[in-house]
């Protein structure tokens, strides 16, 4: 699979989130968090890179654009003491 950056090297991309950005099976353009724990599907990919540059803070050289396809996917919910 080949990934781009989006923006120029930093030294800050490392305190930053890594968000990738890229399309499903669908087609639909999926942004979502290294770890799953933001992300979104959208109808552009200039909507998911804004909503990637929203999420890590304004950093686009913490935004990894995919070349392959990426599923927005959500880690399962951890069972809450009301549960």
């Amino acid at each position: 699979m080949n990934v781009k950056r989006t923006g120029p090297s930093s030294s800050s991309s490392a305190a930053s989130t890594i968000v990738f950005v890229g399309r499903n099976r669908s087609g639909n353009w999926v942004a979502r968090e290294r770890h799953g724990f933001f992300g979104g599907l959208f109808v552009s990919r200039a909507e998911a890179l804004k909503y990637a540059l929203l999420e890590n803070g304004r950093h686009p050289e913490a935004i990894i654009e995919l070349s392959g396809e990426i599923e927005l996917e959500i880690p399962p919910r951890l069972p809450s003491s009301e549960d």
